[in-house]
């Protein structure tokens, strides 16, 4: 397939940097490119600020998808879809499932949606009324705390700590909180985001084991599941057991790990048969509906992009590594436990005595955006999340900016 076209040169070549060793430029990006992009991660802030705040990644998109969308529109095939056998994400989906995550998925079960946060909100809807308890832990993904006020619903929040072993979340507490408070739903996000845990199969035991005993729905965020590090393995959660499965909506996407955010495609596996009923009530385009683009986007990565991810899982893997050195050096003080998954880092800058929430210092001080901590919800304050899926040269200099702006 053919290699996608160079942005730009880049002084990388004078240092040994070739073709062969960066087939996907991973490492080959350039400013004044990526300035002239129109989504929100780098048309938003002032030209002169970094961007590391939004989950997107910089890196150009599979060449495997950017070939299928330029064959829909060579092709003119833009009309209605020929859907009526169902979704074609729903086999692959299942074969996915399978021949990565060793998870036996029922393709008659999967849904497609336009994002999480729907699939999470549409869920909320049909199986939960306002001022039922929903658990969660956090500090977790604003977009999701911020559902929750707004469907009125009671958010349960169950902290995940910081201990020499890195960031550990209470079993015991979780269940004690459920059974003293009341809840209807779990909703559990693994990779977690935004500390970057991947919960052990032995820690989702213990957490299906709390489902069982409360009879919970869970809705397991599952989007991060393909950006984990050596030494690490994601567990899908449906697939503990059969009886877990059927209260679990495991919702997903290639949005995540393929950089295809704004494609707007996602996919829900409905194990519980009684939601299941409640969205086949639904009326069929109620909840909006998947475009075309974004299915053979989504298909085209699935199936034929797993050599950029492997890529790009390296490259993040060194990027993550970097910055572990880079703010031992230039930041000292501040705590950073590398994340177990996804391309996100958790940074705590409390001991640094900041004026400021630190989105807001490194802003005015730095010229670095960042995720604001306190947006996550409880324990988020003094945090910032930094995104450092861009070139190591980049990334870089956002932390060296971060530096200078502490330095005395």
């Amino acid at each position: 397939m053919e290699q996608p076209r160079r942005p730009c040169l880049r002084a990388d070549r004078a240092a040994g940097m070739t073709r062969a060793h960066d087939p996907y430029h991973l490492d080959d990006l350039d400013l004044d490119h990526l300035r002239r992009r129109r989504g929100i991660k780098w048309s938003r802030p002032d030209p002169a600020v970094l961007p590391a705040w939004v989950a997107d990644m910089d890196f150009l998109p599979p060449p495997a998808v950017r070939a299928a969308l330029e064959g829909l529109l060579d092709r003119g095939d833009l009309g209605y879809p020929n859907w009526d056998g169902g979704s074609p994400l729903a086999p692959v989906f299942a074969q996915r499932m399978q021949q990565v995550h060793g998870w036996r998925a029922e393709r008659e079960h999967v849904r497609t949606f336009t994002d999480l946060v729907q699939i999470v909100q549409v869920v909320l809807h049909l199986a939960t009324r306002p001022g039922d308890g929903v658990a969660l832990h956090v500090p977790n993904y604003p977009p999701f705390l911020e559902t929750l006020h707004h469907m009125r619903r009671r958010a349960l929040p169950s902290p995940i700590t910081r201990s020499a072993a890195g960031w550990r979340f209470d079993a015991a507490r979780l269940a004690r909180d459920i059974s003293e408070q009341g809840c209807r739903v779990l909703l559990l996000v693994n990779p977690h985001n935004p500390t970057g845990r991947v919960l052990t199969h032995d820690e989702l035991a213990a957490i299906a084991e709390i489902v069982v005993d409360h009879d919970l729905l869970v809705i397991a965020d599952e989007i991060h599941a393909d950006l984990t590090y050596p030494g690490h393995t994601h567990v899908p959660f449906a697939s503990l057991s059969a009886q877990v499965a059927a209260r679990t909506v495991t919702a997903t996407s290639a949005t995540k790990a393929f950089n295809l955010a704004g494609i707007r495609c996602a996919v829900a596996h409905v194990g519980a048969p009684d939601l299941r009923a409640r969205l086949e009530a639904q009326p069929p385009d109620l909840y909006g509906a998947v475009s075309v683009p974004g299915v053979e986007a989504t298909l085209a990565a699935w199936s034929h992009g797993e050599e950029w991810l492997d890529a790009v899982r390296a490259r993040l893997h060194r990027n993550r590594d970097r910055l572990a050195r880079l703010v031992a050096t230039h930041l000292p003080g501040v705590r950073f436990d590398p994340p177990e998954g996804s391309y996100l880092a958790w940074l705590d800058f409390r001991p640094l005595g900041l004026p400021e929430e630190p989105d807001d210092f490194f802003r005015a001080h730095a010229g670095v955006e960042l995720s604001p901590g306190h947006t996550f919800g409880p324990g988020g304050r003094g945090f910032a999340r930094l995104n450092f899926a861009t070139s190591g040269d980049i990334l870089t200099e956002i932390v060296t900016r971060m530096g200078a702006a502490v330095a005395p």
